[in-house]
């Protein structure tokens, strides 16, 4: 069977980090005679050699390549691309790891469009990843069409013809940037590029350690010196003009700007600060035109004008102006919607804590040059973000709270330009938004997987794009939560975090479903039908499925089909037949299964048991501290205790705040916090 992919992965000293990339290439979807996996080992000097050796001698698809310490990735990358045998050429560092399927999608991807270069979406544990790129697939992208200069990584899939048609390899040598002059002469000479963007294919980790490459403090002449390689390839392969401008604009935006902004600039040392700031100057100044300045938002182009005439004292103070700007966010409601979650919240950006105002005035004053002052810099910023509100946007993005994979969230935005009171002539500017979270179709068109997700906003007004979390509109009194939700197939549990932050519970929440609080009263038995009106949203009817453990030790165990169904008023009605003839008399343990067709189906037992008389049926309470009698793989749910049925009774903020005192929610993934 010929080798359509071939994973090439650079190893230097990764440890144990190293092993999640290891089990992620050995998962992998694509069958193993269709793949091969080449470890280039750079001279690492701890115990990771023997143990690539053992694994290839395990797995004849895994290979391992020894050689001398070459300084950087880029020669370990090029040994691996002249001794693959695939089609294409996958690129993954040992620290990082891929999703199940992500060489099965890309390579089918690459093909069906015919690419060059597939770029697969990317998760970013601790370390930036694209946003942009990745909001939908892309089939046919390009540098003038699609934000590819967002992604400069070389965590790509790229035809091997390609990179052999036109001699492509990394710069070896210990330097920085060799992915940069990679990727960007790949862009630029790639017959297509096709963006994955519905599955998350790519997990990008930052260490514990914080030992990765790109998080080592850099020499600013060196690191300057390799960024004007990246300039000379785009140089070398375009003209003049719109295309060359927008490329150059990432690196004038990222690699320059933004290190000269708020508190990312005004945390360094002044001696690292000060040279930092000198190379920069020079790489403006030398390769830097009108043009390009005038592509970038208005914080990046003043910030880099000032540092292309070398106003090193002025870009400080800007810094720190900007230090105390940040986000505010406030949810206002949370409501079901059939099988969507609606999310009612308000957006705007603040100033040392309180809302930020703005200049009323709606004209655009376009820019001549940098400016005078740095009170002409702030005035400069602040005036025109009135008129540019129109483009003002916000987005919903859910990430999961251990991979940090993201999905955008259906939104739909208004924008408000409030009077500010005592302030003639300003305004503040604010953006409403309803946002939808359909757990069935959340995931880029697929189900949420299980885990916990955290609700992040992403806000641009004015030039400002920051994310942050989404806090209740005040915290005293809490914004209500909705029923857990019982919907797409999955339980859902919208619930506040311990440091009040928005969030769902996919499928881990067991205690926190309430299912411990039920009475005999929430049940009713008439007949042979079981009847409660339950704390949980459904959109439609929903198959459950009701368990039976009999009173011996080798108790004999019923399962019915049940039913729940909305209820007027809110909640669900679980309606299930009980096999009244089958049910010998003594006391049955109760269990309830709320998704009966899941793949792999939760019983979660409440304090109750069924007794079976010659009276009839009847829901009572089970006897306290008596050890639960289930059938295996069903959740005990103890009834509350004394104390915790008091703490039920004081106030939310006593109750959050005896939670914190007591240290609880600080690494239980399963309860949600």
């Amino acid at each position: 069977m010929p080798v359509k992919v071939s994973v090439v992965v650079p190893v230097y000293n990764p440890g144990p980090y190293i092993e999640d990339c290891i089990a992620s290439l050995l998962r992998q979807s694509l069958p193993r005679d269709e793949y091969e996996v080449i470890f280039v080992n750079d001279g690492s000097s701890d115990g990771t050699p023997a143990r690539l050796d053992a694994l290839a001698a395990e797995h004849p698809h895994v290979h391992v390549i020894h050689q001398e310490p070459s300084g950087w990735s880029g020669k370990p990358r090029n040994v691996g691309i002249a001794a693959s045998k695939g089609e294409f050429v996958m690129f993954v560092d040992n620290d990082d790891f891929l999703g199940d399927e992500a060489l099965e999608r890309m390579y089918d991807y690459g093909v069906e469009n015919e690419a060059d270069l597939i770029i697969g979406k990317m998760a970013g544990k601790g370390r930036p990843v694209p946003v942009e790129l990745f909001r939908h697939n892309r089939p046919r992208a390009t540098v003038d069409n699609a934000p590819l200069m967002d992604s400069l990584t070389p965590h790509k899939m790229l035809r091997r013809s390609f990179l052999d048609r036109i001699g492509l390899r990394f710069p070896e040598g210990r330097r920085r940037l060799e992915d940069h002059v990679f990727v960007a002469e790949a862009y630029l000479r790639a017959s297509n590029i096709s963006v994955l963007s519905d599955y998350v294919c790519y997990y990008h980790i930052k260490r514990e350690d914080a030992s990765n490459a790109g998080f080592q403090r850099f020499d600013p002449v060196g690191y300057f010196a390799n960024l004007r390689e990246a300039l000379d390839v785009v140089e070398r392969y375009t003209e003049p003009g719109p295309r060359r401008d927008r490329m150059f604009r990432r690196w004038l935006r990222s690699e320059m700007g933004e290190r000269l902004r708020g508190n990312r600039f005004l945390k360094l040392p002044d001696d690292y600060r000060r040279e930092l700031f000198d190379e920069i100057h020079k790489v403006i100044a030398e390769r830097m035109g009108p043009s390009v300045f005038a592509l970038l938002e208005p914080v990046h182009r003043v910030v880099t004008e000032l540092a292309g005439v070398g106003r090193y004292e002025d870009v400080l103070a800007l810094a720190e102006w900007e230090a105390s700007i940040g986000p505010s966010t406030a949810l206002e409601s949370v409501t079901w919607d059939g099988g969507a979650l609606k999310i009612d919240f308000t957006a705007e950006y603040s100033a040392h804590g309180t809302p930020k105002t703005y200049p009323a005035d709606t004209a655009v004053v376009e820019p001549d040059g940098p400016p005078e002052t740095v009170a002409d810099a702030v005035a400069r910023l602040e005036r025109g973000t009135a008129a540019r509100f129109a483009k003002a946007k916000v987005d919903l993005m859910m990430r999961d709270r251990e991979t940090h994979a993201q999905f955008f969230q259906p939104i739909e935005i208004t924008r408000e330009t409030l009077p500010v009171e005592g302030e003639p002539g300003r305004v503040r500017l604010v953006v409403r938004a309803t946002a939808g979270v359909d757990p069935a179709t959340a995931a880029s068109g697929t189900p949420l997987p299980a885990g916990l997700w955290d609700a992040f906003i992403r806000l641009t007004i004015g030039g400002w794009t920051r994310e942050y979390r989404l806090f209740p509109v005040s915290r005293e009194p809490f914004p209500a939560m909705p029923f857990p939700g019982v919907v797409g197939g999955r339980r859902v549990l919208p619930y506040w975090t311990v440091k009040d932050n928005f969030a769902l519970d996919v499928d881990m929440a067991s205690k926190r479903l309430g299912f411990g609080a039920f009475t005999p009263e929430d049940f009713t038995v008439a007949g042979d039908r079981l009847r409660a009106v339950l704390p949980f949203h459904v959109a439609g009817d929903v198959k459950a499925s009701v368990r039976l453990t009999g009173p011996k030790a080798a108790a004999e165990v019923l399962e019915v089909p049940a039913t729940l169904s909305p209820a007027e008023g809110g909640g669900a009605v679980l309606d299930a037949p009980l096999p009244v003839r089958s049910l010998q008399k003594g006391t049955w343990r109760l269990a309830l299964c709320l998704i009966a067709d899941a793949t792999e189906p939760r019983f979660f037992a409440p304090p109750l048991v069924v007794r079976s008389s010659a009276k009839g049926l009847k829901v009572v309470r089970r006897a306290p501290n008596k050890p639960p009698l289930a059938a295996p793989g069903t959740v005990y749910e103890p009834e509350p205790s004394l104390v915790h049925q008091l703490a039920g009774r004081l106030p939310v903020p006593v109750r959050r705040a005896l939670v914190r005192a007591l240290g609880r929610g600080k690494s239980v993934r399963q309860e949600g916090k």
